[in-house]
This record gives structure tokens, C-alpha cells and sequence, in this order.
């Protein structure tokens, strides 16, 4: 094709500014919503590919896992449909276009470079704008976390992901939109110049006589499904977008909310840390490699003057306030994966499973009678009198066991049944449970050397604290007391953090399917100019109109939504969440975040109804 020619279809668009526009934002929002996911689960580590390292557990790692697998995939399928029904919808606006070409002697072939020079235009500055405010939404949100302080966003990001999608999007909007140009420039010119070829319409459309009992609902449903070819292609489409909201939204809300509790029923709320300063302050470092990552301290844990004495613990338990005493005893030793034997599912014979893996754990012996926090356990927690059995963090079931429930942890030389697997921001998940008895005994100590102090939420905590640390400083001035309130907090922080950018993801899509539906409104009005321009001359107002195009959307709206989010909901309660917690407040939450999501598509629809009805009679029925 000349220059000539190819500037001469580039002008056509800029002349269509709306219809080039509509096609472009909402190619572009796809681009964009991929790149932006691209890049969140780079920055993160949380890739489609690898699990975090470093923090985060690797039990909150799988947890973040399938949702953004999942999202993912929602998002290049949906991207896929909108770019389809977007094609369909640039080509069904230029059907006249079409056949005034073939009607003056324009060979197929033209007709074919014509339109597809505009198509290459289209998603070259589609894709190019979409990857732009995918990487600039991107380091908006992550500066935006990092201003608040709880950005988890370590690595920089490379320039080949938007480039990756840039590329994948501008191809396959060309593999999908080249059919609709194909189909069109082979077009009989009488098929073309006819308005029944809109939307594939199987028959002319005229004025019918309709009693004015519902007047509006009935014309919307007789156009809709005339339009049956439309109809089903913008339903499908909007479905995608509600249900990856869905997900994102009520998934995204209930993980982060459940997550939050796992959490907090580790670490504990109203607690306070007693111990001496150094053991104290490798306590706080223990707790803060769940957001921060290792800190690698040698660190002499059965020193004997960290040790804590009966007599002082007896004077805490005894402060007004204090509802709980937890002693523990933390040290640090190498661990070793003990084979189990299981029943062989296809030989139904006894079969080994494991192997002999070592690695390093904190320890921590506890006294099962009073243990004050209630972790998320796969399994159960240690009972009374049972000396050999073992709890383990997520972290270290995943990096040492096959089947850790079936197998047995060797410490110095003793096996323990391990009973369960916790989630454990503790040391990231990288930690062991055993009875205080049991590791008194394999290491010589005479005590515990932390306390876990569970205060009654109705007491005074700055009281409460000024009374412990006026006992505190009577028993040994080295002796200290800390509120781990603030590391629960940052724990918390970071938590809601990572699911914080889930959360803007269906903004891109949701912009998308709002301009597809615009798209879709804008020729559906274009091709019922004479029925709409009928009723005006009978006398209706210009509200008729308007009133008519919105019950055809709201119908296509609202079909939408329902499978849209029964699937996601479906989705994210019985396959993303396992024992979700879902508060009343998270399902209003939810809710207003998903009726938001309706209105806002909605509203968008009436934009070109509204500015239709405004024109005069005259103008309503001559095509532009």
C-alpha cells in the first residue's frame, strides 16, 4: 500500500475520533491491567514461576499464589474477549464504510489494506499506551505503599515484561481482529450499504406498533435479541470483567482478612515480651523476618543468665491485669527429617516416604498447659504429657518434609512425631514446637528464658506495663519488658499491603468493559436512529429515548454481574480460600465494592444515550 494510502486511513480514524478512541482506551486497559500484575508479582516475588524467599512464609506464599495464577489468567482471558468484541465492534462501525468502497469499484484487496492499516494503527498505540500506564501504575502504587511504610517492594523491574506484554498483545490483536476484516472486505456492497448487517441483524429493522404498557422494557428486549450475535459477545465479555473483580475484590478481602487473623493468633494481641534485653531484642528480630527478611545473628540462646526465675514468674502471674503466663524457652539446633511409612495407594503395601534432610530451626519448648497463642495448624497442636511429639512452621514442613504429618523430626539424636504444621511468622515459618520439658532436658537448661504476658483488653496497659517493669527492675535491671503490639502491627502491615494492589487490579478492567459497553451502546443507537427518530416524530420526549437505550443496557449490566460474581464468589470460597473468615463487615465490604463496580459500568453506558437524546429531531434520523 502507498504512503498515500496509509495516511490517508490513518486520517479516517482521527476523524472518528470517538469510535478510534473508545477502541484504543479500552485495548489499552488490558495492556495495562497484564503489565500491572506482571510487575506487582516480579516486585514481589510472588511470580506465576517462584514463591516468595527470604520472608513471608511459605505457607502466606501459596496462599498468594493461586490468586494471582488465577487472576492472571482471568486477565489474559478476558483481555482476549475484549479485544475480539472490540474488533467486531470497529469493523460493524465501519459497515457502510464498507460498502460505498465496493459500491465504487474498490477491489477486495484494498478494501482488506485499507482496514487493516487501520487496525495496526489501533493496537500499536493500544498496546504501547496500555504497557505506559501498566509500568506507571505499577511505580505508583509502589511508592504510594512506601510513603505509608509497608512497601513490600524490594527488586526492581525489568524493561522486558512490558515489552513481553507490548508485543503479545500487539500480535494477538492482530491475530483476532484480522477475521472481522476479512469477513468485511469481502462484503457484497448491497450487503454492506444495508442497515441489517449492524451488529448482525438478521432482518431489516423497521417500526412496530407496540402498546404503550412497558413501552421501554419491551423495545429494549425486542433489540437485544435481534442483536442476539451482540448481545451474547458483550454478555460474555462484561461476565469476565465481574467475575475477575469478584475475585479479586471478595477473594482479595476475605484472604487478606483471614491471613490478618492467621497472623495475629500467632503472635498474639495485648501481649507483652519479658526477658533479658539481648533476648529480647533477637526476640523482636525472630518476629521481624516475616517483613523483612533474615537477619543472619549468631546468637547464644542457652546462656543461663537469660534464664528466667520461678520466683519472678510467680510475682507476674500474680499482677493485676495479667490473664496469662506463657514461659518458653527458644534456642536454636540442627534438625533432620526422619523417614515415615505410608500405604502404598497402587501396591497397598507399606512404602517409605522422606528422606534424610537436615537444616537449622529455632526451637522453642513451650508448656502446653499454658500457651496463650492459637495458631492456624494443619494437624493439632502438642498435648500434655507427651513429651515426644513436635510441632512445625510451614516454612520447614515445606524445606525439609515430604509428608511431615507421616514422618518424625530428629533433634540431637531424639525423634518426635510431629503432630502438625503451623503458620508461624516466627523466624518465617522456619521454627519447631516442642514440649519445655523435652528441650530442658536435651540442653541442660534449668528455665525458660522468655514470658509471653497476656493482658485483659478491659485493663489499663500503661499501667499494667509500669507495674511489670517496677518488678522487673527490682528482680535484675537488665530485665525487660516489650509490647509486641507493634510487631503484630507491622505484621498486619505488610499483610495488607501485599493484597493492597489486588485490590486496584480490576480498575483497568473494569475501565475496559465500561468503554466496550459504551462502544457496544453508541452503534445499537446508530442503528436504531430511525426507530428512536419515529418515536420522537409521534410525539415522545427525548427522555423516551434515553429511557429506552438504559433498560437495554441495565438488562446486559445486570446479566452480567449475576454470573459474573456467583462465579467468582464460587471461586473464591470453595477453591482459592480454605476456612475463610468472613466477617459481616467484609461481606458489606464486599458488596459496596461490587455494587460500585455495577454503577460504575452502568453509568457509563448512559454517556452516549444521553448526548443522542440531546439532538434534534431532524438529526436523530440522518446517519453521521
Amino acid at each position: 500500500m502507498e504512503t498515500s494510502d496509509t495516511a490517508f486511513s490513518v486520517n479516517d480514524l482521527l476523524r472518528k475520533k470517538m469510535q478510534t478512541s473508545l477502541a484504543i482506551l479500552s485495548l489499552a486497559s488490558c495492556v495495562a491491567s497484564t503489565v500491572f500484575l506482571l510487575l506487582f508479582a516480579e516486585r514481589t516475588g510472588l511470580g506465576i514461576s517462584s514463591l516468595v524467599e527470604g520472608k513471608l512464609t511459605t505457607g502466606f506464599s501459596l496462599l498468594f499464589y493461586p490468586f494471582l495464577t488465577l487472576l492472571m489468567v482471568l486477565v489474559i482471558i478476558s483481555g482476549v474477549v475484549m479485544i475480539s468484541f472490540t474488533a467486531f465492534i470497529m469493523m460493524s462501525q465501519r459497515t457502510r464504510d464498507v460498502g460505498l468502497m465496493k459500491a465504487a469499484g474498490c477491489p477486495n484487496d484494498l478494501v482488506f489494506g485499507y482496514f487493516f492499516t487501520e487496525l495496526l494503527f489501533v493496537a500499536f498505540v493500544a498496546c504501547g499506551l496500555g504497557a505506559l500506564l501498566g509500568v506507571v501504575a505499577e511505580i505508583a502504587c509502589s511508592d504510594l505503599l512506601g510513603n505509608f511504610g509497608s512497601n513490600p517492594f524490594q527488586t526492581s523491574t525489568g524493561i522486558w515484561t512490558p515489552v513481553a506484554a507490548f508485543v503479545g498483545f500487539f500480535v494477538l490483536s492482530l491475530a483476532l481482529g484480522i477475521s472481522p476484516v476479512v469477513r468485511a472486505s469481502q462484503a457484497e456492497p448491497a450487503k454492506a450499504l444495508s442497515p441489517a448487517n449492524y451488529l448482525g441483524v438478521e432482518k431489516e429493522p423497521g417500526f412496530t406498533i407496540l402498546s404503550r404498557s412497558n413501552l421501554s422494557l419491551k423495545m429494549a428486549v425486542r433489540t437485544l435479541v435481534r442483536h442476539r450475535s451482540a448481545t451474547v459477545r458483550i454478555v460474555v465479555c462484561l461476565s469476565l470483567v465481574f467475575l475477575l473483580v469478584t475475585v479479586a475484590v471478595a477473594g482479595g478481602l476475605i484472604a487478606r482478612d483471614t491471613s490478618k487473623s492467621w497472623v495475629e493468633d500467632a503472635i498474639g494481641k495485648n501481649m507483652l515480651l519479658i526477658g533479658q534485653r539481648e533476648m529480647v531484642a533477637q526476640y523482636q528480630l525472630l518476629c521481624s523476618e516475616f517483613y523483612e527478611g533474615p537477619n543472619n545473628t549468631d546468637f547464644i540462646y542457652t546462656n543461663p543468665r537469660y534464664q528466667l526465675t520461678k520466683s519472678l514468674l510467680a510475682s507476674l502471674s500474680s499482677i493485676t491485669g495479667v490473664v496469662g503466663l506463657d514461659t518458653r524457652l527458644i534456642t536454636e539446633e540442627q534438625v533432620r527429617e526422619i523417614q515415615g511409612y505410608i500405604y502404598g495407594s497402587t501396591t497397598s503395601k507399606m512404602q517409605t516416604v522422606g528422606d534424610h534432610r537436615e537444616g537449622s530451626s529455632i526451637v522453642v519448648g513451650v508448656d502446653v498447659s499454658t500457651v496463650v497463642s492459637d495458631w492456624s495448624i494443619n494437624g493439632q497442636f502438642l498435648q500434655e504429657n507427651q513429651p515426644d511429639q513436635a510441632v512445625v512452621g510451614d516454612s520447614l514442613a515445606i524445606a525439609l518434609f515430604s509428608e511431615p504429618l507421616n514422618q518424625k523430626i530428629g533433634i540431637q539424636g531424639r525423634n518426635l512425631n510431629i503432630t502438625g504444621v503451623c503458620l508461624d511468622p516466627l523466624n518465617n515459618g522456619n521454627v519447631t514446637y516442642v514440649s519445655l520439658s523435652f528441650l530442658e532436658d536435651i540442653t541442660g537448661a534449668t528455665g525458660p528464658n522468655i514470658a509471653l504476658v497476656k493482658l485483659d483488653p478491659s485493663a489499663n496497659k500503661t499501667e499494667v506495663i509500669e507495674r511489670i517493669n517496677a518488678l522487673l527492675q527490682d528482680e535484675d535491671s537488665n530485665l525487660q519488658v516489650y509490647d509486641l503490639d507493634g510487631q503484630l502491627s507491622k505484621s498486619l502491615d505488610f499483610v495488607g499491603s501485599l493484597w493492597s494492589p489486588i485490590m486496584l487490579l480490576p480498575l483497568f478492567s473494569l475501565v475496559a468493559a465500561s468503554l466496550t459497553l459504551v462502544g457496544y451502546v453508541a452503534l445499537s443507537i446508530d442503528e436504531q436512529r430511525q426507530e428512536f427518530g419515529i418515536i420522537r416524530a409521534l410525539g415522545a420526549k427525548p427522555r423516551a429515548v434515553l429511557k429506552i437505550v438504559l433498560t437495554q443496557s441495565l438488562i446486559i449490566v445486570l446479566a452480567s454481574y449475576a454470573i459474573g460474581t456467583a462465579l467468582g464468589i464460587i471461586l473464591t470460597l470453595l477453591i482459592l480460600v480454605q476456612e475463610p473468615l468472613v466477617t459481616t463487615f467484609t461481606v458489606v465490604e464486599i458488596a459496596s465494592w461490587l455494587l460500585l463496580a455495577l454503577a460504575v459500568t452502568f453509568a457509563a453506558s448512559a454517556y452516549p444515550a444521553a448526548i443522542f437524546a440531546k439532538k434534534p429531531l431532524l438529526e436523530t434520523m440522518t446517519k453521521s
